[in-house]
């Protein structure tokens, strides 16, 4: 399958690519903004997969993003990239700008490459849309992330659209929500909490990267019937 990963080239992005080239019949294209260093890592180590430099806070190289699908003849979309900081604050002490910002870096570009996707998929009568969420917390939001839980909750109601209107063209839209991981975003937690969190998950341990890397390709290569749903992978914590 031909399958394009935004956000490829570093932290989970990087670990799902790197996941789903270890099948030689998959060709990977996956975008990245500065990880110059790590995408030509990639290539290197991986002989199926290109990288594609995209600053998705500039509207023209989102566009020219969009315009290569067709090209690209892609199976597969993964949403993963993020653009605008996770900015940790109170609701109401958090500027108006956050929130447009937000929506301007992180869901509009969103929007704009599974739209020209899923015209390619249903000219194509087939297609899988496969977006990387946090909306394990919307149940229980922690202080702070409002606009971060709002834009990922946002996506998550897109996704399940994308499966309503498309699946008579035999597309999918499906998500991933891993509970918390160490990544680039937070690598600033303080050990203190982040040893907290160990000794309270069930488990004893924190969700890996790797892991969630394994979920997503679950989904790249399940049945069309699989189509709707969120993926929560957070140790049974929040069973509803």
């Amino acid at each position: 399958m031909n399958i394009l990963i935004t956000g490829g080239a570093s932290g989970l992005g990087e670990a799902i690519t790197k996941k789903i080239a270890e099948s030689e019949s998959n060709k990977i294209y996956f975008t990245y903004k500065s990880s110059i260093d790590k995408a030509k890592f990639i290539e290197e180590s991986f002989s199926n997969c290109t990288g594609l430099k995209c600053d998705f806070t500039l509207p023209e190289e989102v566009e020219g993003l969009a315009g290569k699908i067709d090209e690209m003849d892609i199976d597969v979309l993964i949403n993963n990239a993020i653009s605008a900081p996770i900015t940790i604050k109170h609701f109401q002490r958090t500027d108006i700008s956050v929130f447009r910002d937000g929506f301007l870096l992180n869901v509009l570009p969103l929007i704009q490459i599974s739209q020209k996707a899923i015209s390619h998929f249903r000219k194509r009568k087939f297609g899988k849309i496969i977006n990387i969420l946090s909306s394990y917390l919307v149940n229980v939001p922690p202080p702070g992330l409002s606009e971060y839980i709002a834009a990922k909750s946002y996506v998550a109601s897109l996704s399940k659209s994308w499966a309503s209107e498309n699946s008579k063209f035999n597309v999918t839209s499906n998500s991933v929500s891993p509970s918390f991981m160490l990544t680039n975003l937070n690598s600033g937690t303080h050990e203190r909490i982040v040893e907290d969190m160990k000794n309270n998950h069930p488990l004893k341990t924190l969700l890996t990267i790797e892991e969630t890397a394994d979920a997503v390709n679950f989904l790249v290569n399940s049945s069309q019937q699989i189509n709707g749903i969120n993926l929560i992978i957070n140790a049974g914590t929040d069973i509803k």
